[in-house]
């Protein structure tokens, strides 16, 4: 009779040695509850369906990190949970296009130009700003620093530059407006 290994013994077992077979087991054991608790998440099984592969795509490249401190169910439902509710508040920020399929994009200049005047009316309306106010939104946006590496840079707190940052952009929102 063969012997069920828990999961915490098939990462050990198998992961260094055969990745492949051991990805394959957790899996197939828990790919429907993941499923099910994505689409009790996001109440769409399209969806529900593509955070699971790519929770499972996480899971995979993040597997040899896993330091047995939890039982693994615990900890892909921790990464499970975490990334449901990422894309989730991510979704509520970015507003979503449905793309005609028949449409001919290449003809259609129209999308780029107005795109490059907004681009052109920012920059200007940031021409406006201190240079300090600039500096701020030019590091996060531009460069894509981190908070915490524009308050380290600037000797503040992480929430002094997520408040300039978030006055810095009012500022811009309000010449933009004015322009």
């Amino acid at each position: 009779m063969k012997r069920y290994l828990s999961d915490e013994e098939t990462i050990r077992s198998l992961f260094p040695q055969q990745p492949a077979q051991c990805l394959e087991i957790l899996y197939s054991r828990y790919a429907s509850k993941v499923y099910q608790h994505c689409l009790k998440m996001t109440n769409h099984s399209q969806q529900a369906e593509d955070f699971t592969h790519d929770i499972f795509l996480r899971v995979f490249t993040v597997l040899g990190s896993f330091e047995h401190r939890a039982k693994f169910s615990t900890w892909l439902y921790s990464i499970s949970f975490n990334y449901c509710l990422d894309q989730l508040r991510l979704s509520k920020r970015l507003t979503v296009v449905p793309i005609d399929l028949n449409h001919s994009w290449q003809s259609d200049d129209s999308w780029e130009l107005s795109y490059k005047e907004v681009a052109q009316q920012v920059k200007k309306a940031m021409g406006h700003l201190s240079a300090m106010d600039r500096t701020f939104l030019e590091l996060k946006y531009e460069e894509g620093l981190s908070l915490e590496q524009i308050a380290q840079q600037y000797n503040l707190t992480p929430g002094a530059v997520k408040m300039r940052l978030s006055r810095s952009r009012q500022r811009v929102k309000s010449i933009y407006m004015l322009l």
